[in-house]
């Protein structure tokens, strides 16, 4: 009887798929440099000739790129295709932030389930280092990039790829939101409290591994921020309209 050869897969095509599937899960970041060759061949335990040649095809693909005499990157566009159209949108019409806040309830929600399901106490540590950086914010743009980076940590901690990429794609747009939220979140005294009190029920739930608390006090705080801005809004309106009639009357 014969038997049909079994073909060993390539060095180098094993390595491409674990690099592959760093980029995938996150390890590697979008603009993050590789090291050096000789690192990452001790690293993978094989010959710098097989690394090389690993590269050249991720390379190929479009996922990394060389600079001239200074290393290999992972490309920052990987995850911006749905987020620069989108972007323009936020800019320009503020009724999308209420879509976007909706949005959020669902996929904010479901991603702090499962990490709540599913993180592991590094996770949990990386959680709680994000809250600390958003609560050590002062100016807005900072607090905002600290907050989208608390939910990338948790998007991490689901250990889903889809909801991972979903939030690396919608970075700039979610910073925007966040931003604009927190903008009308300083014109109520008490706001920003309840905010970050929100945000520590989010992470209690989470670290104690209680999926259905975690999601409910996500759905809560966005809820709340929901409610200040509607209500912010409706108090502008009412300024405009008074505004408005007095240069009618004058």
């Amino acid at each position: 009887m014969a038997y049909s050869k079994i073909n060993q897969p390539k060095i180098s095509d094993v390595i491409m798929g674990q690099l592959e599937q760093m980029i995938l899960e996150g390890s590697i970041q979008p603009g993050q440099k590789l090291p050096p060759e000789r690192e990452l061949a001790l690293q993978f335990e094989v010959s710098r000739p097989s690394l090389r040649e690993a590269i050249q095809k991720l390379e190929a693909k479009g996922l990394l790129f060389r600079r001239q005499g200074g290393g290999t990157y992972v490309k920052q566009q990987l995850w911006q295709s749905l987020a620069d159209p989108i972007v323009e949108l936020m800019h320009n019409d503020s009724e999308s932030q209420y879509d976007l806040l909706e949005f959020r309830h669902a996929t904010e929600g479901m991603m702090a389930y499962f990490a709540a399901l599913r993180g592991t106490d590094a996770d949990m540590q990386n959680i709680k280092r994000s809250i600390m950086e958003v609560e050590a914010a002062q100016e807005i743009t900072e607090q905002a990039g600290a907050i989208v980076q608390f939910h990338r940590a948790v998007a991490e901690a689901s250990h889903n790829v889809a909801m991972l990429h979903l939030i690396l794609s919608l970075t700039p747009v979610l910073h925007k939101n966040v931003e604009q939220n927190l903008a009308l979140l300083r014109r109520r005294e008490e706001a920003s409290t309840m905010a970050n009190e929100h945000r520590r029920a989010l992470l209690a739930a989470i670290v104690r591994r209680d999926p259905d608390a975690a999601r409910a006090a996500s759905n809560e705080h966005l809820s709340y921020i929901e409610e200040v801005m509607l209500s912010v809004r409706e108090e502008d309106s009412r300024l405009q309209r008074s505004l408005r009639r007095l240069k009618s009357e004058n």
